[in-house]
């Protein structure tokens, strides 16, 4: 029996709400770097993550071009989907990032997340990745 998620059931999964590991070569050696992250997804599109472009991961995932993203839900039954893929940046929509914000805090903690952070500088951006590789483990099915 496959533990394998179909496609409806990974791209549900994978849309839904948690907090992914994101990770990126480094190149140099170095084994990738991986760090949790708040994303987004939508059933059949791309995996959306921001983060500031000079920081490490941004640094990484502009050098690459490619990312991995890994969610999971460590209840029983344990499920997780990973997705990798080329990835493209763009500018960040300052509505973009209150809509992530929200996602996770809620409105008012979105809201509140976004005012005592500001980004004057414009150091965020928007890197929004094609899954081309999937993954994916679904416990539950044990059961079935």
């Amino acid at each position: 029996m496959s533990l394998a998620m179909s496609v409806e059931e990974r791209q549900q999964f994978l849309a839904g709400l948690h907090v992914g590991v994101l990770s990126v070569s480094e190149g140099g050696g170095r084994a990738p770097l991986a760090v949790p992250v708040w994303y987004d997804y939508e059933a059949g599109g791309r995996v959306s993550v921001i983060t500031g472009r000079g920081s490490r991961k941004g640094r990484a995932i502009l050098a690459s071009g490619r990312m991995t993203l890994c969610a999971q839900d460590e209840n029983l039954p344990y499920r997780y989907v990973s997705v990798e893929g080329p990835v493209e940046s763009e500018e960040l929509d300052p509505a973009d990032r209150l809509a992530m914000a929200r996602r996770y805090l809620g409105a008012e903690g979105g809201d509140m997340y976004v005012a005592s952070n500001p980004d004057p500088d414009r150091e965020n951006m928007m890197f929004r990745m094609t899954p081309e590789h999937w993954v994916s483990v679904d416990y539950g099915k044990l059961a079935g």
